[in-house]
């Protein structure tokens, strides 16, 4: 008999149309408390999986133990997901000029933006897809900041041996307190490891309650004093952080999410359908954060997300 796919998965969102059930999101979902134990877990919160850009503080705080020179935007655009907006496009600019290199250098594929309004410009102005409008351009030039620190070189930084992505798994290992479980190729071209969705939380949670002076906090506070740069306008990480001053907020493809409150609480989720459309992994993390405590009033509309027929709300996506 042929294996179910993923059967540990447990039901966390539920689509519900004119009061009738129709869909079920799948996943699991792992809250750490302030002190970092264990708080709340559903799921296969255990197995392995690929955190996908919510990694990025990870590969962030790597450049600056390389010796990168980055700082408020530049280290929140390194450790975000922009939608290639105009400031997004400069910022990576900035970061490639001050170690003496361009867009050219970059190795991520051309993109066009991800952010709806710098899309729909970017279509009417009939521009070609642009290597620094894909939403890892800022992760792929403070990889390069780095290697140009170190003297590594550039032009194959994105191979899993070269020294840099050496680095980020020693980092990644470290952070998230267990080995790397598989290394696989991102979407952006960059080496992506895979840990637990309790390794991730885990990771995030260290970063957030490390000493105010040191790189780890670094990373965090600038993520959360630069949310634009981190995400963009009208995008989710960015809406969060500026609604919740001091959350700390990044999701990643596939599905996954993870979330720091101020005072530690860290929240990871994976949604095992890929959540395409983005209406399960935000509001089943803030629930999840919810339950641990944190009051998530600023965002409370998150917490659930319309269904529409005819062009008017005839439903909803709720947590489980």
């Amino acid at each position: 008999m042929p294996q179910v796919p993923l059967p540990e998965y447990v039901p966390l969102a539920e689509v519900v149309r004119s009061g009738m059930l129709e869909s079920v999101h799948y996943g699991a979902v792992v809250g750490l408390s302030r002190d970092g134990r264990v708080a709340h877990a559903r799921g296969p919160v255990h197995r392995p999986m690929f955190p996908r850009s919510s990694a990025k503080p990870f590969q962030a705080l790597a450049m600056l133990r390389a010796g990168a020179a980055l700082e408020g935007p530049s280290l929140a655009i390194a450790a975000g997901s922009h939608g290639g907006e105009d400031v997004h496009a400069a910022e990576t600019g900035r970061i490639l000029a001050s170690v003496g290199l361009t867009t050219e250098d970059l190795r991520c594929p051309p993109a066009v933006p991800g952010g709806r309004k710098a899309r729909s410009a970017f279509l009417r102005a009939g521009r070609e897809p642009e290597r620094v409008l894909m939403n890892c351009s800022g992760k792929h030039a403070g990889m390069l900041a780095a290697c140009v620190a170190r003297g590594w070189s550039t032009e194959d930084y994105l191979d899993p041996d070269h020294p840099f992505q050496l680095l980020v798994r020693r980092t990644t290992e470290e952070l998230c307190g267990e080995p790397v479980a598989h290394t696989a190729v991102d979407g952006c071209g960059a080496p992506q490891m895979a840990v637990s969705l309790v390794g991730l939380a885990r990771g995030l949670w260290r970063m957030n309650t490390a000493p105010a002076d040191g790189p780890e906090r670094g990373v965090i506070d600038a993520m959360r004093a630069h949310p634009l740069y981190v995400s963009g306008t009208d995008r989710v990480d960015t809406d969060l952080m500026t609604r919740m001053p001091g959350l700390v907020s990044k999701v990643g493809a596939e599905g996954v999410m993870v979330l720091g409150a101020p005072t530690g609480e860290t929240v990871a989720v994976k949604i095992s359908d890929g959540d395409a459309e983005d209406r399960a992994r935000t509001l089943v993390a803030l629930d999840a954060l919810r339950t641990l405590g944190v009051d998530v009033t600023p965002v409370q509309d998150r917490l659930r997300v319309d269904v529409h027929g005819g062009g008017a709300p005839v439903g909803e996506v709720r947590p489980l």
